[in-house]
């Protein structure tokens, strides 16, 4: 089936602003939702505040691109549904410390890539990691393509969307978790670090990095020890790399490095 702009399919469509508000009040998981620049009205209003609470992306895009999107009667709003649910991470923390868990979660700062956030995500799933947070804007898009470059690993790991990572790094803190940076700024190697009681761990962009204000709330800064004449690895290897080391800990299987 043709690509539209490629994020969906013509059945990942919802279209129409009363589609909309009942899809959006059913509790219809979205990857992102697009509006005509300068549409208003009560209803519109209702369905930006129910989006809003659900922590779905919003565009704000010319006519002519929800045209493109759709040749049909759209009133100016289209939804690319997502194929899988978003769940609260301040619903599945208090959870894991009810089961008598150790939480360990992933935060993906901007990583906007499909491949490598598939890639991660399938890393992270085999890993047993409790759930992956993302921010609601500037992640990759979860869709058909996501879904295939994690080897389905979408379908088994919760993901959880935030309109704020500070606040959420904040509540993490709060509730007793670490939150660990990957990040060449530091100068203690992963393996020396104490990665082995509740945890957050942030990957940043390759690109930018970890937002300098995500950076304020970390108490570990792990980097990787690079002998050779690149200064980096792609994020999705060094995630594996560091997802493993806290599993190597917490089983405490080999002998500390």
């Amino acid at each position: 089936m043709e690509k539209i702009d490629n994020m969906a399919t013509k059945k990942d469509l919802i279209y129409g602003i009363h589609p909309m508000l009942e899809a959006a009040k059913s509790g219809q998981s979205f990857d992102k939702v697009f509006f005509r620049k300068g549409i208003s009205g009560e209803n519109i209003s209702t369905l930006k505040q129910l989006l809003h609470q659900n922590h779905v992306p919003i565009q704000y895009v010319p006519v002519e691109k929800l045209n493109r999107i759709t040749g049909k009667f759209h009133q100016g709003v289209i939804g690319l549904i997502s194929p899988i649910p978003f769940q609260d991470i301040e619903t599945i923390l208090p959870s894991l410390f009810e089961e008598g868990k150790n939480p360990f979660f992933l935060i993906l700062d901007q990583i906007s890539d499909v491949r490598n956030f598939g890639a991660i995500t399938r890393t992270a799933e085999a890993a047993g990691i409790d759930a992956i947070i993302i921010p609601s804007k500037g992640s990759a898009s979860i869709n058909s393509d996501a879904m295939k470059t994690s080897a389905g690993a979408l379908s088994y790991i919760p993901i959880c969307r935030s309109n704020n990572l500070n606040r959420t790094c904040e509540y993490l803190k709060n509730s007793g978790l670490q939150i660990a940076a990957a990040t060449e700024k530091s100068k203690e190697y992963y393996y020396n670090q104490k990665l082995d009681g509740p945890l957050a761990l942030i990957m940043g962009s390759e690109g930018e990095g970890i937002s300098n204000s995500l950076l304020d709330y970390c108490d570990l800064f792990l980097t990787l020890p690079m002998s050779g004449k690149i200064a980096s690895l792609n994020v999705s290897v060094a995630a594996g790399i560091l997802i493993y080391e806290v599993i190597r800990q917490r089983k405490n299987t080999f002998k500390k490095i």
